[in-house]
């Protein structure tokens, strides 16, 4: 089913930016934006993960040079019934983590060397949930595919002036293509914060009942947040924030601008958390 979801949401998001090719260029514009979903979908299908690895210089560890974190994320594994992922850790100072990967067989969970010398190991265990979590509901292919999709429909508004059909008839109309210049981004944007705050939500829940203990990711994520005030990971880009468990450019003035809403604020997560708590 969540593969299925995962497919109709990819899906969507291709016609939508067909649609805008459409809307500001004819039939042309429905081609061109065809060709390139099609390009831009196969490449973050299959090449994504590891061009996202590659920018943040992640290297490979294993049960011998990280035997704590691996005994963490087989031990969940085993109980998630997924595969055991790849996994990475990132040379950086910042407390942070992300997954990718297009399926359950082509995972890879990394780590920054700040997460694992800030953490304790319950709480390295719920934050390592929390990207097992992205993996089982295939959050990572939706968040890279609607990222890429978004930028995408962005740079095709802002260049819908400059291109159309041959012909009048075929050249978008000029108030349409202002309104779409605007609007279209906006509603990219939306649909890109959309997926990834909510889908940080079920991320956080699935810890929760993963581990079996809340509290713990309460606490991570806590203690994520107030580092990440005062730290940046050097190579982080928009494009890849919302693959992160916490913002990384939380501490920066382009958090407030461009990427505070992929993430719901971490009062509304350890509130959210507390609730499921009170369930139990």
């Amino acid at each position: 089913m969540e593969r299925l979801k995962t497919y109709f949401l990819l899906t969507a998001l291709t016609l939508l930016f067909i649609f805008v090719g459409g809307a500001l260029a004819g039939q042309t514009g429905m081609v061109i934006a065809f060709v390139a979903a099609a390009g831009m979908n196969f490449y973050a299908y299959y090449y994504s993960d590891q061009q996202v690895l590659k920018h943040y210089h992640a290297h490979p560890v294993d049960r011998r040079t990280a035997p704590g974190l691996y005994r963490i994320v087989e031990g969940l594994t085993r109980r998630a019934g997924l595969p055991m992922p790849a996994l990475y850790i990132l040379p950086d100072e910042q407390p942070n983590a992300f997954a990718t990967g297009r399926d359950y067989h082509h995972a890879a969970v990394a780590v920054t060397e700040g997460l694992l010398n800030l953490l304790s190991e319950e709480e390295v265990e719920a934050v390592v949930a929390h990207e097992l979590s992205h993996i089982k509901h295939y959050d990572m292919l939706i968040g890279t595919v609607a990222a890429t999709i978004a930028g995408a429909i962005s740079m095709l508004a802002n260049f819908g002036m400059f291109f159309g059909g041959n012909n009048d008839d075929d050249r978008p109309n000029f108030i349409v293509t202002l309104a779409l210049m605007f609007l279209a981004p906006m509603a990219a944007g939306i649909i890109q914060m959309t997926v990834s705050r909510r889908r940080e939500f079920m991320a956080d829940e699935g810890s929760a009942r993963m581990t079996g203990h809340p509290e713990w990711l309460q606490s991570a994520l806590s203690k994520l947040d107030h580092y990440a005030q005062g730290t940046l990971i050097p190579e982080a880009e928009p494009q890849t924030a919302h693959m992160f468990i916490i913002n990384p450019f939380t501490g920066t003035d382009i958090s407030l601008r461009q990427l505070f809403s992929t993430h719901p604020t971490t009062e509304q997560r350890i509130e959210h958390l507390e609730r499921l708590k009170q369930e139990r």
